[in-house]
């Protein structure tokens, strides 16, 4: 609220500026129309583009080179390959083999399907890209004297085309073209063919790079003179404000910077949240981003969209890259968000609540319903790093401008807010709720802006205002071209997923689903807000006014909130957190349906009872989903997957209940209305103490209480959360760790097995026969494993726009079983996992085919060795679906044998007695290989010995048991085993949590191969990022399976046997003998206008 004068002094006649007057308004207009134009220009202005062009054989040999292009196919390709290439595959003993391809054919199905592939297939030599017949020769033909020079391919946009130089049929040259866009994925070049590298064999790719561009010096220069030219047009207009002859305006509002009690509440809420607190989905996601904006030149979309920029969105995320090249730590990357959160309140506190009103201002009620408000929606949406608390911000931010320039009769106040919107608006989609707030604003400022262009002219009043909305041009255009930028915004939609304006309800479903995207945290927000904003609507359509409120700025701020979820329908996409940009709207309308709802406004008792009423039907369909959390946030959390309820009775049946309360009294009141006589009792306001009326004016605000509520039940949620995973991993304790110098998140606390074979336990007896020294197996035998041992579950992956399946089948690399060639220690041919050496590490199953029979077998017994703090666990490798006591670890106390028996000894088995058993904990998937888990403390202290007693009793012919020997592994932490080095895929779910590990880089358009991966735990997995990283979307899948074999290391997360956190994966290549391809780097000047072509797809 702008202050009022302290003395006549500060308003006085102005002085005479006749002169000054115009000449201002000529700085006005010409830098104005100069800001305007250099904004309109620089889109338009030249770049320097880095160019990347790759050409094999690099060293006069055949040697495979790998080389993955981050748009997977390149701008255009032409291949070389001398006829007499195919004669030398014969010489070399293979009749079928790869000339040249564009994938190792070791990829499978997926090469050919993808890649180009110049292959001799018996008795043809083909030409395939993307497994489409592009040409053909018989082979004899190509291998004849004198008949084929060459065969040359060339690929690019518009077709592709092969020939076989000098062979002729029917007098016509053989060949083929296809003119449609099949440019073949390159990761790489690879070839059958050995040694030195046949005179004309060549393979040249043009990579796409075309989002590697900087600034050139004209547009450098233009940039910098655009952004002053509106600098100096917004201080020509503030001298032209001041022709109104009044001086001594505030800035801020007198004694804003004094803190008031609820100031320290909300504050604190904040401080506490940002240590405790809930971190956002896509925390991981943005981080990765800007890390990898330091390598890549641009703010790249490592997880998607074929690496193209998040254009014209995403210019807030430059601050992080700034902060983790200082940091990796949570608390620091957030710490954006947490002054984003106190700017919001102070511009809530000290400037919307006053503009509302004298009444508003003075009524507790407002300010702590207020505060209630904008908390429960800032720490359940707002609390990490995506752009929503920027949006939240900003378009508070602009309504405050706009609505100072209205009171105020000044114009900078309303270029400032154009600035601030322009701004908001490179951040997010939901920038757009800025242009809502400029719309609401818009009939009195156009009343303004005409009545000083009678003044001062039509050019210096609209010129400043006009360049100051286009100057975030600037930002969004800085070093990229408008063609590529506007290529890539159009890539993003086709791609998607991409929802209409109609299919804005998806939103909506997704907001009552009982999921962390439905929350009840995330639902009461909502629904506050949509309950304030239908009241304040139709007290406003009844009344024309709110009693007490000032009537412009209430009705702005309902049609800010009205335009803002028309605006947010137009977003593509349709997840939930979307709704953290309402958190200062929804504050706002709740400092309005508080006014409404007074008795001071409202007097029916009738109308507050049906209002209490409606809070309570919010809190109902509220507290009918869980209280949910995104990924690791929800470790130890108290309802984190169920209703919360107490003793049985869940909180919103006595919501319910409390709601036909309500209603039942509003019908006794709207029936006995007629008959009341107006009077009052009890003691006058005056003579209540001030604790008296604050608490009754705060009893007043029933949406206040309930807000208040809800986040008092999410704080201390959280705070139990930390006390209830002590010392196990939980969000709270590891934002503490952080500020004791440990910032490497959840790396630190997952353990890894190096080596799974290094753990094993020595058994007593024979190892080859260690799985069935106990007592004669029955119906276990070694090769009594499934095929395919692929985990089925059902989970919900329908993605809004995607078209995902909801049956999701997967599981972890090398879990999912498979036969090997060779025999294993005990004649099994089943493929192991977790690097398990067959050679050494025997395994039985009891899956059979036909009539189903009991199977068990009892192990040999395995002295354990000194217990020690790094091994915490003893491990076993299961498969199948079984019973969870299916399995048991039998233990000793016997003393241990001074020394070992020979192997085979009959008595070995005989030397321990078992004096107790335990059931080793399994944490899934079914049937998939996992890593069944013991912790060493729940074998008594005197324990010796183990063995396995496995029975599988289930005559479901799906239900079956595969065992391998028991491990007691020494155990690292994930951090220690991956290191800072190595570059590594962490899953966009996950990044976040691991920031210590180093994201694999990309430049001028081609990957760095990735040595690990680190997923999230399975069910997030399969429904996210799988689906979201895959070869369809653009994403790192689609060449890392082309290039590596993942294989699972084993992972536990520490005093947190049972959960399952993610996995890591390491990465062999398909290639071992493949180098990294030398990439040629140049540069040339593109015009903003020019385009690179079509991107393929």
């Amino acid at each position: 609220m702008d202050a009022m004068p302290s003395s006549a002094t500060e308003v006085r006649d102005a002085p005479d500026r006749s002169r000054t007057g115009p000449r201002w308004g000529l700085v006005a207009a010409v830098s104005g129309l100069l800001g305007i134009l250099l904004a309109l220009i620089v889109p338009l202005l030249p770049v320097t583009q880095t160019t990347s062009t790759i050409s094999w054989p690099e060293t006069g040999t055949l040697d495979p080179v790998t080389a993955p292009l981050v748009a997977y196919y390149p701008l255009d390709l032409v291949a070389e390959i001398p006829c007499a290439a195919v004669g030398e595959l014969r010489d070399q003993g293979r009749e079928d083999g790869v000339l040249v391809s564009t994938a190792p054919r070791e990829a499978g199905e997926n090469a050919g399907a993808r890649a180009l592939m110049v292959t001799v297939a018996g008795p043809t030599v083909e030409v395939r890209s993307r497994n489409v017949l592009v040409a053909d020769a018989p082979t004899e033909a190509v291998t004849s004297a004198g008949a084929c020079s060459v065969i040359r391919v060339v690929a690019d946009s518009g077709s592709i085309a092969a020939e076989f130089v000098g062979l002729e049929a029917d007098g016509r040259e053989v060949g083929g073209r296809i003119d449609q866009d099949l440019r073949p994925q390159v990761v790489g070049v690879f070839t059958d063919l050995q040694g030195s590298a046949p005179e004309g064999m060549s393979v040249d790719i043009t990579v796409d790079s075309r989002y590697t561009t900087q600034a050139t010096v004209i547009k450098q220069i233009a940039i910098v003179v655009g952004i002053l030219a509106i600098i100096l047009a917004l201080v020509a207009l503030h001298r032209l404000d001041l022709r109104d002859g009044r001086v001594g305006r505030r800035v801020l509002p007198r004694r804003w910077w004094k803190p008031r009690p609820l100031d320290l509440v909300v504050v604190a809420t904040l401080l506490v949240w940002h240590v405790i607190g809930a971190n956002t989905a896509d925390d991981g996601y943005i981080l990765t981003e800007a890390r990898a904006a330091v390598s890549s030149g641009y703010m790249p979309e490592v997880f998607r969209y074929y690496g193209a920029p998040y254009a014209p969105f995403g210019m807030p995320y430059y601050l992080y890259t700034a902060i983790s090249s200082l940091t990796v730590g949570s608390m620091w990357l957030r710490i954006p968000a947490l002054l984003l959160g106190i700017a919001s309140w102070i511009l809530l506190s000290r400037e919307v609540i006053p503009r509302l009103g004298i009444a508003a201002r003075r009524a507790a009620a407002v300010r702590w319903s207020t505060a209630a408000v904008f908390l429960a929606f800032w720490l359940t949406y707002n609390n990490g790093l995506r752009p929503e608390p920027i949006v939240a911000f900003g378009v508070l931010a602009t309504w405050v401008s706009l609505e100072r320039a209205l009171a105020t009769g000044r114009l900078l106040p309303a270029a400032t807010g154009f600035i601030i919107g322009g701004l908001t608006l490179s951040a997010a989609p939901t920038g757009t709720f800025c242009i809502a707030a400029i719309i609401a604003a818009s009939r009195p400022l156009l009343l303004l802006v005409i009545r000083r262009a009678r003044r001062d002219g039509w050019i210096p009043t609209v010129a400043p205002l006009v360049a100051a909305g286009l100057g975030v041009l600037h930002l969004i255009f800085l070093d990229q071209p408008l063609v590529t930028t506007l290529q890539s915004s159009a890539l993003l939609g086709d791609v998607g997923p991409t929802g209409r304006w109609f299919e804005e309800v998806w939103r909506y479903e997704w907001l009552m689903n009982p999921t962390p995207d439905g929350s009840l945290a995330r639902r009461f927000a909502v629904l506050a807000m949509f309950l304030s904003l239908i009241t304040c609507a139709a007290i406003l359509f009844r009344k024309g006014r709110i009693p007490g409120v000032a009537v412009g700025p209430a009705r702005r701020i309902v049609g800010l909130a009205a335009m803002s979820l028309a605006f947010m329908a137009l977003n593509p996409t349709k997840w939930t957190h979307h709704f953290g940009a309402f958190a200062t709207i929804g504050a706002a309308l709740a400092a309005l349906v508080t006014m409404a709802v007074l008795p001071a406004a409202t007097r029916s008792l009738r109308n507050r009872m049906l209002f209490l009423a409606a809070v309570f039907f919010v809190l109902a369909l509220s507290f009918t989903s869980t209280n949910g959390w995104w990924y690791i946030s929800i470790y130890g959390i108290p309802w984190g997957g169920v209703q919360p309820s107490i003793a049985g009775i869940t909180f919103s049946s006595v919501f319910l209940g409390l709601m036909l309360i309500s209603l039942v009294i509003a019908l006794v009141l709207h029936y006995r209305e007629p008959f009341a006589r107006p009077g009052g009792s009890g003691p006058a306001e005056a003579d209540r103490s001030p604790a008296v009326r604050l608490l009754r004016e705060v009893s007043h605000s029933p949406l206040g209480l309930a807000a208040t509520l809800v986040v008092v039940i999410i704080v201390a949620s959280m705070a139990a959360a930390v006390r209830n995973q002590y010392p196990a991993y939980s969000v709270g304790l590891q934002n503490l760790r952080v500020l004791s110098g440990e910032p490497c998140g959840i790396a630190d606390m997952v353990l890894a097995e190096p080596d799974a074979n290094a753990g094993l336990l020595a058994p007593v007896g024979d190892p080859r026969d260690q799985l069935e020294a106990g007592a004669d197996p029955v119906e276990f035998v070694p090769d009594g494993i499934p095929t395919d041992l692929t985990a089925t579950q059902a989970v919900d992956t329908d993605t809004p726009g995607t078209g995902e399946d909801s049956d999701a089948t997967a599981t972890t690399a090398g879990t999912e079983g498979g036969v090997r060639a060779g025999e294993g220690i005990n004649g099994s041919h089943a493929a192991l996992p977790f690097g398990l050496d067959p050679a050494r590490v025997p395994v039985l199953g009891s899956y059979q085919t036909g009539p189903q029979f009991n199977a068990e077998t009892t192990t040999d017994w395995y002295p354990l060795p000194e217990r020690k703090d790094e091994h915490p666990l003893i491990t076993i490798a299961a498969a199948g679906s079984f019973a969870p006591d299916a399995i048991r670890v039998e233990f000793a106390t016997d003393p241990a044998p001074a020394t070992a028996p020979a192997a085979g000894a009959p008595a070995a088995t005989e030397q321990f007695e078992s004096a107790g058993s335990v059931l080793p904990i399994d944490i899934g998937p079914a049937p998939s290989w996992r890593n069944l888990r013991v912790p060493v403390d729940m074998l008594p202290s005197d324990a010796t010995a183990i063995r396995l007693v496995v029975r599988d009793l289930d005559p479901d012919p799906s239900r079956w048991i595969a065992v391998t020997p028991p491990r007691m592994p020494e155990l690292v932490t994930m951090q220690e085993l991956v290191g800072d080095s190595r570059p590594v895929l962490p899953d966009w779910a996950v990044a976040f949590h691991v920031p210590c590990l180093r994201p694999f880089e990309e430049f001028a358009g081609v990957h760095e191969l990735p040595e690990y991966r680190v997923l999230p735990d399975r069910d997030l997995a399969v429904s996210s990022t799988n689906t979201w990283q895959a070869w369809d979307g653009g994403g790192p899948l689609g060449f890392i399976e082309l290039l590596l074999a993942g294989e699972t290391v084993p992972t536990y997360l520490e005093h947190d046997w049972s959960r399952d956190w993610g996995s890591l994966v390491r990465y062999e290549p398909l290639v071992p003998g493949a180098r990294t391809a030398t990439v040629e780097h140049g540069e040339t000047v593109r015009s903003g206008l020019w385009n690179g072509g079509p991107l393929a797809r």
